[in-house]
Protein backbone atom coordinates (compact mmCIF):
# COMPACT_ATOMS: atom_id res chain seq x y z
CA UNK A 1 0.00 0.00 0.00
CA UNK A 2 2.52 2.50 1.19
CA UNK A 3 0.37 4.82 2.45
CA UNK A 4 0.72 6.79 5.41
CA UNK A 5 -2.19 7.09 8.46
CA UNK A 6 -0.88 9.71 11.18
CA UNK A 7 -3.13 9.35 14.59
CA UNK A 8 -2.05 10.27 18.52
CA UNK A 9 1.40 9.40 19.33
CA UNK A 10 1.88 7.02 16.16
CA UNK A 11 1.67 7.08 12.67
CA UNK A 12 0.90 3.62 10.72
CA UNK A 13 2.76 2.80 7.46
CA UNK A 14 1.81 0.26 5.33
CA UNK A 15 4.14 -1.52 3.75
CA UNK A 16 3.59 -4.34 1.32
CA UNK A 17 4.23 -7.24 3.63
CA UNK A 18 3.91 -5.15 7.13
CA UNK A 19 2.58 -2.35 9.11
CA UNK A 20 5.26 -0.20 10.08
CA UNK A 21 4.21 1.41 13.28
CA UNK A 22 5.94 4.81 14.20
CA UNK A 23 5.79 6.41 17.68
CA UNK A 24 5.82 10.17 18.54
CA UNK A 25 9.22 11.71 21.30
CA UNK A 26 7.05 14.22 22.58
CA UNK A 27 5.93 15.13 26.23
CA UNK A 28 2.79 13.43 25.87
CA UNK A 29 3.35 10.17 24.58
CA UNK A 30 3.85 7.50 26.85
CA UNK A 31 7.11 6.52 27.71
CA UNK A 32 6.58 2.94 26.85
CA UNK A 33 6.09 4.11 23.01
CA UNK A 34 8.53 7.18 23.10
CA UNK A 35 11.58 3.89 24.35
CA UNK A 36 9.68 1.95 21.38
CA UNK A 37 10.63 4.50 18.95
CA UNK A 38 9.17 2.22 15.95
CA UNK A 39 8.24 -1.78 15.15
CA UNK A 40 7.98 -2.98 11.94
CA UNK A 41 5.03 -5.86 12.23
CA UNK A 42 5.07 -8.77 9.64
CA UNK A 43 0.77 -9.38 8.25
CA UNK A 44 1.73 -12.93 9.63
CA UNK A 45 2.26 -11.37 12.87
CA UNK A 46 -1.42 -10.29 13.31
CA UNK A 47 -4.36 -12.14 13.94
CA UNK A 48 -6.81 -9.29 13.01
CA UNK A 49 -7.90 -5.50 12.81
CA UNK A 50 -10.73 -4.02 14.45
CA UNK A 51 -11.91 -0.55 14.35
CA UNK A 52 -13.97 0.91 17.57
CA UNK A 53 -15.43 3.96 19.20
CA UNK A 54 -12.68 5.73 21.18
CA UNK A 55 -13.25 7.93 24.12
CA UNK A 56 -14.02 11.87 23.57
CA UNK A 57 -15.44 11.76 19.73
CA UNK A 58 -12.38 9.33 18.60
CA UNK A 59 -12.27 5.99 17.13
CA UNK A 60 -9.46 3.51 17.85
CA UNK A 61 -8.12 1.25 15.02
CA UNK A 62 -5.71 -2.11 16.63
CA UNK A 63 -3.92 -4.28 15.68
CA UNK A 64 -4.27 -7.65 16.47
CA UNK A 65 -1.04 -9.67 17.17
CA UNK A 66 -1.18 -13.45 17.57
CA UNK A 67 -0.01 -15.44 20.41
CA UNK A 68 3.49 -15.96 20.58
CA UNK A 69 4.32 -13.22 17.79
CA UNK A 70 5.20 -10.03 19.65
CA UNK A 71 7.99 -10.58 22.59
CA UNK A 72 6.96 -7.82 24.48
CA UNK A 73 3.32 -8.43 24.32
CA UNK A 74 4.04 -12.05 25.63
CA UNK A 75 5.83 -10.71 28.36
CA UNK A 76 3.52 -7.96 29.88
CA UNK A 77 0.46 -11.04 29.58
CA UNK A 78 -1.82 -8.30 29.58
CA UNK A 79 -0.53 -6.02 32.13
CA UNK A 80 -0.27 -2.80 30.16
CA UNK A 81 -2.46 -0.31 29.92
CA UNK A 82 -4.59 0.79 27.00
CA UNK A 83 -2.74 3.81 26.67
CA UNK A 84 0.46 2.26 26.35
CA UNK A 85 -0.46 -0.24 23.76
CA UNK A 86 2.01 0.07 21.08
CA UNK A 87 -0.92 -1.98 18.56
CA UNK A 88 -3.89 1.54 19.09
CA UNK A 89 -3.69 3.87 17.08
CA UNK A 90 -6.48 6.72 18.05
CA UNK A 91 -7.60 9.08 15.34
CA UNK A 92 -10.41 12.18 15.41
CA UNK A 93 -13.59 10.59 15.12
CA UNK A 94 -14.32 12.37 11.95
CA UNK A 95 -11.86 9.94 10.02
CA UNK A 96 -13.42 7.01 10.97
CA UNK A 97 -14.44 6.27 7.21
CA UNK A 98 -10.94 6.74 6.26
CA UNK A 99 -9.97 4.33 9.37
CA UNK A 100 -12.75 2.01 7.50
CA UNK A 101 -10.76 2.08 4.38
CA UNK A 102 -7.44 0.74 6.35
CA UNK A 103 -8.90 -1.95 8.35
CA UNK A 104 -10.28 -3.73 5.61
CA UNK A 105 -7.09 -3.39 3.51
CA UNK A 106 -5.14 -4.64 6.46
CA UNK A 107 -7.21 -7.43 6.96
CA UNK A 108 -7.35 -8.02 3.59
CA UNK A 109 -3.75 -8.92 3.82
CA UNK A 110 -3.95 -11.12 7.11
CA UNK A 111 -2.64 -14.97 6.20
CA UNK A 112 -5.95 -17.12 6.07
CA UNK A 113 -4.67 -18.81 9.32
CA UNK A 114 -4.75 -16.16 11.45
CA UNK A 115 -7.47 -17.10 13.02
CA UNK A 116 -9.22 -20.43 13.89
CA UNK A 117 -12.84 -21.32 12.90
CA UNK A 118 -15.72 -23.44 14.38
CA UNK A 119 -16.94 -25.70 11.63
CA UNK A 120 -20.47 -25.06 9.73
CA UNK A 121 -23.28 -26.11 11.79
CA UNK A 122 -21.60 -25.48 15.31
CA UNK A 123 -24.08 -23.35 17.14
CA UNK A 124 -23.49 -19.90 17.40
CA UNK A 125 -25.87 -18.16 20.37
CA UNK A 126 -26.51 -14.16 19.92
CA UNK A 127 -23.88 -12.29 19.32
CA UNK A 128 -21.29 -11.71 21.77
CA UNK A 129 -21.63 -14.89 22.52
CA UNK A 130 -19.81 -17.40 21.05
CA UNK A 131 -19.60 -19.58 24.09
CA UNK A 132 -16.60 -22.13 25.33
CA UNK A 133 -15.12 -22.48 21.98
CA UNK A 134 -11.54 -20.90 22.40
CA UNK A 135 -12.27 -19.76 25.77
CA UNK A 136 -13.75 -16.33 24.02
CA UNK A 137 -16.41 -14.36 25.98
CA UNK A 138 -18.33 -11.82 24.35
CA UNK A 139 -16.73 -10.64 21.15
CA UNK A 140 -14.70 -8.09 21.80
CA UNK A 141 -13.66 -9.45 25.11
CA UNK A 142 -10.92 -11.58 24.40
CA UNK A 143 -9.05 -12.69 27.37
CA UNK A 144 -5.56 -11.29 28.60
CA UNK A 145 -3.13 -13.81 27.43
CA UNK A 146 -0.11 -11.30 25.17
CA UNK A 147 -2.19 -8.27 25.79
CA UNK A 148 -4.45 -8.71 22.63
CA UNK A 149 -7.12 -6.62 23.79
CA UNK A 150 -10.43 -6.02 21.88
CA UNK A 151 -11.17 -8.52 18.98
CA UNK A 152 -13.58 -7.86 16.39
CA UNK A 153 -15.74 -10.42 15.87
CA UNK A 154 -15.92 -11.28 12.05
CA UNK A 155 -18.45 -9.52 9.48
CA UNK A 156 -21.00 -12.23 10.81
CA UNK A 157 -24.53 -10.65 9.93
CA UNK A 158 -26.19 -13.63 9.51
CA UNK A 159 -28.21 -12.93 12.90
CA UNK A 160 -31.47 -13.53 13.53
CA UNK A 161 -34.32 -10.95 15.56
CA UNK A 162 -33.15 -9.91 18.84
CA UNK A 163 -30.12 -11.57 19.02
CA UNK A 164 -31.75 -14.87 18.21
CA UNK A 165 -29.36 -18.02 17.03
CA UNK A 166 -28.42 -18.05 13.41
CA UNK A 167 -26.92 -20.67 11.53
CA UNK A 168 -23.58 -19.85 9.81
CA UNK A 169 -20.81 -21.46 7.50
CA UNK A 170 -18.38 -20.74 9.81
CA UNK A 171 -17.50 -18.38 12.27
CA UNK A 172 -13.73 -17.14 13.53
CA UNK A 173 -12.50 -17.90 17.27
CA UNK A 174 -9.37 -17.28 18.73
CA UNK A 175 -6.40 -16.62 16.90
CA UNK A 176 -4.11 -18.82 15.76
CA UNK A 177 -0.66 -18.85 17.61
CA UNK A 178 2.82 -18.90 16.28
CA UNK A 179 5.57 -21.15 17.32
CA UNK A 180 8.18 -18.32 16.84
CA UNK A 181 8.35 -14.67 17.81
CA UNK A 182 8.02 -12.66 14.42
CA UNK A 183 8.00 -8.85 15.43
CA UNK A 184 11.48 -8.16 16.79
CA UNK A 185 12.65 -7.12 20.29
CA UNK A 186 13.99 -3.72 21.59
CA UNK A 187 17.72 -4.18 20.39
CA UNK A 188 21.01 -3.78 22.24
CA UNK A 189 22.41 -3.77 26.05
CA UNK A 190 20.25 -2.63 28.64
CA UNK A 191 20.15 -1.48 31.96
CA UNK A 192 17.99 -0.19 34.71
CA UNK A 193 17.85 0.67 38.28
CA UNK A 194 15.53 -1.17 40.54
CA UNK A 195 14.77 -0.93 44.67
CA UNK A 196 17.09 -4.10 45.33
CA UNK A 197 19.92 -3.15 42.60
CA UNK A 198 20.47 -3.19 39.22
CA UNK A 199 19.44 -5.47 35.99
CA UNK A 200 21.73 -5.12 33.33
CA UNK A 201 21.20 -7.39 29.89
CA UNK A 202 24.37 -7.35 27.52
CA UNK A 203 21.54 -7.83 24.62
CA UNK A 204 23.06 -11.61 23.19
CA UNK A 205 23.59 -13.61 26.20
CA UNK A 206 23.81 -12.91 29.66
CA UNK A 207 21.64 -11.21 32.30
CA UNK A 208 23.45 -9.73 35.72
CA UNK A 209 22.14 -8.47 38.86
CA UNK A 210 24.17 -6.77 41.15
CA UNK A 211 22.84 -5.99 45.03
CA UNK A 212 22.27 -2.58 46.50
CA UNK A 213 23.54 -3.18 50.16
CA UNK A 214 20.10 -0.63 51.00
CA UNK A 215 17.37 -2.64 49.38
CA UNK A 216 18.40 -6.15 48.51
CA UNK A 217 17.54 -8.53 51.06
CA UNK A 218 19.86 -10.94 52.88
CA UNK A 219 19.56 -13.71 50.77
CA UNK A 220 20.51 -11.99 48.33
CA UNK A 221 23.38 -11.01 49.75
CA UNK A 222 24.39 -14.09 50.90
CA UNK A 223 24.12 -15.60 47.69
CA UNK A 224 26.25 -12.43 45.68
CA UNK A 225 25.41 -10.74 42.63
CA UNK A 226 24.53 -13.02 39.60
CA UNK A 227 24.93 -13.57 36.17
CA UNK A 228 23.03 -16.06 34.02
CA UNK A 229 23.54 -17.03 30.70
CA UNK A 230 20.62 -17.26 28.14
CA UNK A 231 21.48 -21.01 27.85
CA UNK A 232 20.34 -21.83 31.42
CA UNK A 233 16.83 -19.90 31.23
CA UNK A 234 13.29 -21.01 29.98
CA UNK A 235 11.52 -17.80 30.85
CA UNK A 236 11.26 -14.56 32.14
CA UNK A 237 8.24 -13.15 34.58
CA UNK A 238 7.21 -9.72 34.69
CA UNK A 239 4.89 -8.14 37.12
CA UNK A 240 3.98 -4.76 36.14
CA UNK A 241 5.79 -1.94 38.70
CA UNK A 242 1.61 -0.29 38.44
CA UNK A 243 0.71 -2.99 40.57
CA UNK A 244 1.76 -3.88 43.95
CA UNK A 245 4.82 -6.08 44.37
CA UNK A 246 5.90 -6.06 40.79
CA UNK A 247 9.11 -7.72 39.87
CA UNK A 248 10.98 -9.44 37.47
CA UNK A 249 12.26 -12.84 37.68
CA UNK A 250 13.79 -15.37 35.68
CA UNK A 251 12.83 -19.01 35.40
CA UNK A 252 16.35 -21.52 35.30
CA UNK A 253 16.25 -24.31 32.94
CA UNK A 254 15.74 -27.80 35.21
CA UNK A 255 12.48 -26.30 37.39
CA UNK A 256 14.35 -26.43 40.53
CA UNK A 257 12.17 -24.99 44.05
CA UNK A 258 12.61 -21.36 43.99
CA UNK A 259 11.72 -19.13 47.35
CA UNK A 260 7.76 -17.95 46.62
CA UNK A 261 8.77 -14.63 47.28
CA UNK A 262 10.62 -12.33 44.29
CA UNK A 263 12.81 -10.65 47.22
CA UNK A 264 14.26 -13.42 48.60
CA UNK A 265 15.17 -15.16 45.10
CA UNK A 266 18.16 -14.48 43.77
CA UNK A 267 16.85 -15.07 39.90
CA UNK A 268 14.49 -11.62 40.79
CA UNK A 269 14.57 -8.11 41.30
CA UNK A 270 11.84 -6.07 42.67
CA UNK A 271 10.61 -2.69 41.75
CA UNK A 272 8.87 -0.12 43.58
CA UNK A 273 9.23 3.46 44.65
CA UNK A 274 9.88 4.71 41.12
CA UNK A 275 12.54 1.74 40.46
CA UNK A 276 11.73 -0.45 37.29
CA UNK A 277 9.64 1.79 35.18
CA UNK A 278 7.68 -0.19 32.86
CA UNK A 279 9.44 1.61 30.13
CA UNK A 280 12.70 0.59 30.85
CA UNK A 281 11.62 -3.31 32.58
CA UNK A 282 9.45 -4.56 30.38
CA UNK A 283 11.63 -3.91 27.02
CA UNK A 284 14.42 -5.36 29.17
CA UNK A 285 11.86 -8.35 29.24
CA UNK A 286 10.91 -9.16 26.14
CA UNK A 287 14.89 -8.65 25.04
CA UNK A 288 15.52 -11.30 27.42
CA UNK A 289 12.54 -13.49 26.50
CA UNK A 290 13.50 -13.08 22.52
CA UNK A 291 17.04 -14.36 23.62
CA UNK A 292 16.08 -17.22 25.70
CA UNK A 293 13.76 -18.44 22.37
CA UNK A 294 16.60 -18.11 20.16
CA UNK A 295 18.96 -19.72 21.71
CA UNK A 296 16.10 -22.42 22.29
CA UNK A 297 15.31 -22.32 18.64
CA UNK A 298 18.91 -22.64 18.10
CA UNK A 299 18.84 -26.07 20.08
CA UNK A 300 22.38 -24.38 21.74
CA UNK A 301 23.61 -26.79 24.19
CA UNK A 302 22.78 -25.64 28.55
CA UNK A 303 26.05 -25.30 30.37
CA UNK A 304 26.27 -24.87 34.11
CA UNK A 305 26.47 -20.88 34.73
CA UNK A 306 29.97 -19.29 35.71
CA UNK A 307 30.05 -18.06 39.28
CA UNK A 308 29.32 -14.27 39.02
CA UNK A 309 32.01 -12.08 38.98
CA UNK A 310 34.63 -14.92 37.54
CA UNK A 311 33.29 -15.32 33.88
CA UNK A 312 36.78 -15.07 31.44
CA UNK A 313 38.82 -13.97 34.24
CA UNK A 314 37.60 -10.97 35.05
CA UNK A 315 38.18 -9.44 38.13
CA UNK A 316 35.44 -7.32 40.08
CA UNK A 317 36.34 -3.54 41.17
CA UNK A 318 38.49 -3.58 44.50
CA UNK A 319 35.65 -0.91 45.93
CA UNK A 320 32.58 -2.87 44.94
CA UNK A 321 34.19 -5.98 46.63
CA UNK A 322 35.20 -4.08 50.17
CA UNK A 323 31.80 -2.34 50.03
CA UNK A 324 30.34 -6.07 49.74
CA UNK A 325 32.85 -7.17 52.85
CA UNK A 326 31.98 -4.32 54.89
CA UNK A 327 27.95 -5.11 54.54
CA UNK A 328 28.99 -8.80 55.37
CA UNK A 329 30.57 -7.70 58.37
CA UNK A 330 27.61 -5.88 59.36
CA UNK A 331 25.69 -8.78 58.94
CA UNK A 332 27.68 -10.83 60.65
CA UNK A 333 27.95 -8.44 63.80
CA UNK A 334 23.98 -8.20 63.36
CA UNK A 335 24.10 -11.92 63.80
CA UNK A 336 22.40 -12.77 60.51
CA UNK A 337 25.43 -14.70 59.26
CA UNK A 338 27.07 -17.33 61.16
CA UNK A 339 30.87 -17.07 61.14
CA UNK A 340 31.22 -20.17 58.80
CA UNK A 341 29.19 -18.63 56.35
CA UNK A 342 31.36 -14.96 56.93
CA UNK A 343 34.33 -16.36 56.74
CA UNK A 344 33.69 -18.21 53.67
CA UNK A 345 31.61 -15.44 51.84
CA UNK A 346 34.63 -13.21 52.58
CA UNK A 347 36.95 -15.72 51.04
CA UNK A 348 34.66 -16.17 47.77
CA UNK A 349 35.07 -12.11 48.04
CA UNK A 350 38.80 -11.58 47.99
CA UNK A 351 39.38 -14.50 45.67
CA UNK A 352 37.84 -12.30 42.98
CA UNK A 353 40.34 -9.60 43.24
Amino acid sequence: MGDVLAGNHATWEFESDALLIRFDRGNRTPKLLSVLRERRVPHEALASVTLTPGKRGTVVLHAVPRPGADPLMEAAAGQLKEACDPYRLVLPADRETLAEYYRDELRARLPADAMGTVDAGAAVGPVGALGPVGALGPVGAMGSVGALGPVDSPDVTDVGAAGAPAHVESVLTAPTPVDRFLVAPPQGPQSFKTYDGRASFDGVSEVSFRWSWTGASTEKWKAGDQTFSVRDLCGVEWRSPEVLDGYLRLVPRGGAPRPPQPDLDPASVVFGLGYGPVHLSLPFAAAVLAAIRGRAADRVPVHAAAPAGMRDGASRDPGAVAERIRHLGELHQAGLVTDAEFSAKKAELLAEL
